[in-house]
């Protein structure tokens, strides 16, 4: 790897998918909505597409299937030939959708679902690739990808420790930096099916790794980011999408997406999140004036249980510990006596506090 920079660090992925349903105005009105809530909280996103090479993605002899009817009441290897079809922008048109992306300020990304996409995510110089879950060992996909040298953030839905071990080594092998989403393939999933400890497990077995989260619950926006955060993904990804008007085949926002409000949500807990969780996890805090004063109000001061005249010897036999801790007169408080005897270098009477300039 060329550089230690990682370009995953929280690092925010809108998979706006075909939510734009082959409509280039449709696509470029979800880039505005979001850009802006990713500018008003200063966010770092990337806006990603899906490229599909539509006319040789699907079979000749499969392009027909369950074409005219209606897409929700097809079976979903139907459902997804149609809406493919349905949805199909041209290179030209993604290339316009990406400059687009840029020109608000966001980072363009995409998941390329064969190798003719994998060659225009070159040509438009994305700077990350995406693997879905479903591709995780599509060896002729991610041959493909790896030439490109790219950073690429795969998903793990659905796969085993095997495979997910063995896209791992193969990045790896090619020295291409990688992060890995825990991911529950179910769109969308229930709170119950978010299997967050995947986390701990994932991080622990590829220690060297990002962690990312790719989710689709639909009942919170905060909770999955806090217990997120807190078990350290530092890349998130939700799909996105905005309202549909009135007769469109879509009908209504897909459960398991993200309407601009939510997002707002969403990064408005990742700030939170972070802000709570504060500085390094691999060494220790700075303690701040403000706890240090509020601390040591609380120490104990060492005073003197008797008369003791200068040159004597004090031992903690001749001590008590009590408040006030006189810290302005450099009192010598109970936390820094190590029943160690000193000499006095003036006389002191009983109840007097002893201070640092009193001792040899």
């Amino acid at each position: 790897m060329k550089n230690n920079i990682n370009p995953f660090e929280d690092l925010f992925v809108l998979e706006m998918a075909n939510n734009h349903w082959g409509d280039i105005e449709r696509g470029k009105e979800i880039i505005r909505e979001y850009s802006k809530i990713v500018r008003d909280h200063k966010i770092k996103a990337a806006i990603k597409l899906q490229f599909r090479d539509v006319d040789n993605f699907i079979h000749k002899d499969f392009k027909a299937e369950g074409s005219g009817k209606d897409l929700s009441k097809l079976p979903k290897r139907s459902r997804y030939i149609q809406k493919t079809s349905k949805t199909k922008l041209s290179y030209q048109e993604f290339v316009e959708l990406v400059e687009y992306i840029k020109k608000h300020n966001c980072i363009p990304m995409s998941t390329p679902f064969d190798e003719k996409s994998v060659d225009w995510c070159v040509k438009m110089n994305l700077p990350i690739i995406k693997v879905a879950s479903s591709d995780i060992n599509d060896w002729f996909l991610l041959n493909k990808i790896s030439s490109t040298k790219k950073p690429v953030i795969i998903s793990t839905g659905g796969a085993s420790l095997k495979q997910i071990d063995d896209v791992v080594s193969f990045f790896q092998k090619r020295e291409i930096k990688i992060a890995l989403n825990h991911c529950v393939s179910k769109y969308p999933s229930e709170d119950y099916e978010l299997e967050l400890n995947q986390i701990d497990y994932i991080k622990s077995k590829y220690p060297k790794i990002t962690i990312g989260l790719s989710t689709h619950e639909y009942n919170d926006w905060t909770a999955s980011m806090y217990i997120s955060y807190g078990k350290g993904v530092r890349t998130w990804e939700r799909h996105i999408d905005i309202p549909y008007p009135k007769g469109h085949e879509q009908k209504a926002v897909s459960k398991y997406c993200s309407l601009p409000h939510q997002v707002e949500e969403w990064f408005n807990a990742f700030k939170l999140a972070k802000l709570m969780c504060g500085t390094s996890s691999f060494a220790r805090r700075i303690i701040d004036d403000k706890e240090d004063n509020y601390l040591k109000s609380l120490y104990r001061g060492l005073y003197l249980n008797k008369n003791k005249n200068k040159g004597e010897k004090v031992t903690s036999k001749d001590l008590y510990s009590a408040i006030p801790y006189q810290r302005e007169i450099n009192h010598i408080s109970s936390r820094e006596f190590m029943d160690t005897d000193f000499i006095l270098n003036k006389d002191l009477k009983a109840d007097s506090p002893l201070t640092k300039k009193d001792i040899q």
